[in-house]
């Protein structure tokens, strides 16, 4: 027999469908991703820390789960909302269901909802807090719960997904991940070594860099720039992560004290925390942009990228200070997608060219650190 869930939005909606993965009740921010697949990537992001995710795609799990293709040891969201899972998925690479790695990480989950009207109502009244649960039932309690749920705003989420300590990425080549044309077995040696800032990377970024021939040392988000500095990197990474990147003043702190010493390439929540470091200002999106299939334009080249997205928050581009200048746009909504500081070196983009799920289209951008890197040596 299935058990009943349901899902209350802060608006006083109420959604109602049946339960699988845990079985329990959270609470956070609802908001959407339109890819088809990489369901599995989505889940185990750091950066939806807080988050209940909806699937607009409506089949979720057939090709099951395996291990090889986490983005981190454990998943992060707070819920998973889809219309239909997958109850024996079918793929070579499966080793169990979706509804079975969700029971097994306490994920609470929720299908048979209506979610294109979910995500109709999201995208015009915006991202909503929300409580996802199969154990109160009683739609007056849970929009109540809704709407005392704390949100995204002003909260250090980074701190709940950092890891504890610093460590040498051991991982593999991602050349598995990669068409076979962009494949360089010539960078496999490091020939750099770069220390990436965790505030809640993907590993399929630290895949990339270790392919341009980079040394991967990775410390947590929380590291002082004399920490950084004190690794004798020849590049800095600012990775993705979760929330507000505004209350995280020890990392606009870190970034100033290293711009200007050695290169830097932040991704995502690292592109916002270099705004904030160098005096530009963020602002929460409507919706946010999350998906495998967003257009931004390049604005040196002209040439249009299908990227990979995850985000709540953007760069103000009126706030942007005189040294940093626009690289990509964002061709939804017009929002900086990318910048380069213009007396140090150091560039970052608002979306994922790692991908992991999404298009390669934006890889280019690892290489490109590289020889940043190179012409510092």
């Amino acid at each position: 027999m299935t058990q009943p869930a349901k899902l209350a939005l802060e608006d006083g909606s109420v959604y109602t469908g049946e339960a699988f993965g845990a079985v329990g009740e959270v609470d956070g921010e609802v908001c959407f991703n339109t890819s088809m697949t990489g369901y599995q990537e989505i889940v185990t992001d750091p950066s939806y820390r807080g988050q209940i995710v909806a699937m607009t795609y409506t089949e979720i799990g057939n090709y099951g789960i395996n291990a090889e293709d986490v983005e981190s040891g454990k998943p992060h969201l707070a819920g998973f909302i889809v219309k239909r899972v997958t109850e024996r998925p079918s793929n070579f690479r499966s080793e169990e269901s979706l509804d079975t790695y969700l029971r097994r990480h306490n994920i609470v989950g929720i299908s048979g909802i209506d979610t294109r009207a979910l995500v109709r109502r999201l995208r015009s009244g915006g991202a909503m807090k929300g409580v996802l649960s199969s154990v109160d039932l009683d739609d007056a309690s849970l929009v109540r719960k809704a709407k005392a749920s704390p949100g995204l705003v002003g909260r250090d989420l980074v701190r709940e997904v950092l890891p504890a300590q610093s460590r040498q990425w051991q991982g593999n080549l991602s050349t598995w991940a990669k068409l076979p044309q962009e494949a360089n077995p010539a960078f496999a040696n490091a020939e750099f070594h770069v220390v990436a800032l965790d505030y809640g990377m993907k590993w399929n970024i630290a895949r990339h860099l270790q392919d341009e021939g980079c040394r991967v040392t990775i410390l947590p988000g929380t590291a002082t720039a004399e920490e950084v500095l004190a690794q004798d990197p020849d590049g800095v990474f600012l990775s993705n992560g979760p929330g507000d990147p505004e209350p995280l003043t020890y990392a606009h702190d870190c970034i100033r004290g290293v711009l200007g010493k050695v290169p830097v390439f932040g991704i995502c929540l690292g592109h916002q925390l270099l705004g904030l470091a160098c005096g530009a200002k963020t602002f929460k999106l409507k919706f946010g942009h999350r998906g495998a299939n967003q257009p931004v334009m390049n604005e040196s080249s002209g040439r249009v990228e299908i990227t990979a997205q995850n985000h709540g928050f953007a760069v103000e581009e009126e706030s942007l200070p005189a040294c940093l200048e626009v690289t990509h746009r964002n061709l939804n909504d017009n929002t900086v997608a990318g910048m380069r500081h213009k007396e140090a070196p150091a560039f970052s983009v608002q979306y994922h060219p790692e991908s992991s799920s999404g298009p390669h289209d934006s890889r280019y951008l690892f290489r490109q650190f590289r020889e940043m890197m190179a012409q510092k040596v």
